[in-house]
């Protein structure tokens, strides 16, 4: 019987979009943690830089940032070639960068009578420019470093992708259907992209999410003057059967198991992490 690890995933190298924020810095330590070499990839150069040098002092490994916009490609590709000079081939692909804006984000849950003479509070108040925007982060911004960032794994027959998804792309929330409808097609994708790399050795493959505390979200869970959670975060977590927000860090697990060679006959799933929320009726 082999060794059950991650021992595989030693001396690899992984590109991670959005590796700056919340999530992206507990998946980066996660990897760290076994070895992998890793590039943070984001439009703000500055932050990458710093998060990974930040990161770098505490993990026997290389972490490094560098500059992309996940929504051109030529950007991309100048950050692969770094990357390549740097690093080595891209074993692994974390497509990370996303999130929601006020701006694709509806002030009333449902329209109510009362909400008649105020339609701008409603879905016939979106701008669609924070709709573009939104959507074409989370959905456009996999897909393009899903294209240029593979071309190693295509010559190696071999190779990793992971999408973070969301459970909204199960249930879409009240109040934000640019980032549900993108999230739901990140793992449209998923399943697409799966099919199409299978012969040629890259599984593709997603984790969702539940409710984690992000500086996208705060402005929705949080009350700004209290500090304790607005009445939406009460319902979230309400209807959370483990009764709480989830930690960044208890998306590792599942991250690490889908990177590595213990599932390598797994491709084309999403792996919700979210304490029960998909499984509870809400009775």
């Amino acid at each position: 019987m082999k060794k059950i690890s991650f021992d595989d995933l030693n001396g690899k190298v992984c590109v991670i979009t959005g590796g700056a924020g919340v999530i992206g810095i507990s998946i980066v330590k996660a990897l760290a943690s076994v070895g992998v070499k890793i590039a943070i990839v984001d439009i703000n150069e500055t932050l990458a830089i710093e998060v990974a040098g930040d990161l770098a002092k505490d993990f026997d490994t290389t972490i490094i940032g560098v500059k992309a916009n996940v929504l051109d490609k030529e950007s991309l590709e100048a950050a692969k070639a770094v990357i390549n000079e740097k690093l080595g081939p891209i074993d692994l692909l974390i497509n990370g960068a996303g999130g929601n804006s006020p701006q694709a984000t509806t002030q009333s849950e449902q329209l109510l009578e009362s909400d008649m003479d105020h339609l701008e509070k409603t879905f016939y108040g979106l701008q669609m420019e924070g709709f573009d925007k939104v959507f074409a982060l989370n959905f456009k911004g996999t897909v393009l470093p899903s294209m240029v960032f593979t071309r190693d794994m295509l010559e190696k027959r071999a190779g990793v992708v992971l999408n973070i998804s969301s459970m909204n792309s199960y249930h879409p929330l009240t109040k934000i259907p640019a980032y549900s409808a993108a999230k739901a097609s990140v793992n449209n994708f998923t399943e697409w992209l799966a099919v199409h790399l299978a012969k040629v050795g890259i599984r593709v493959n997603a984790v969702a999410p539940g409710f984690f505390i992000t500086n996208q979200n705060r402005f929705l869970v949080l009350d700004e003057k209290t500090g304790d959670y607005s009445a939406r975060g009460n319902k979230i977590v309400t209807n959370t059967p483990m009764g709480k927000f989830g930690d960044p860090d208890d998306l590792q697990g599942a991250v690490l198991y889908l990177l590595s060679d213990l599932s390598s006959f797994v491709t084309g799933i999403v792996i919700p992490v979210d304490g029960g929320f998909n499984a509870y009726s809400g009775v």
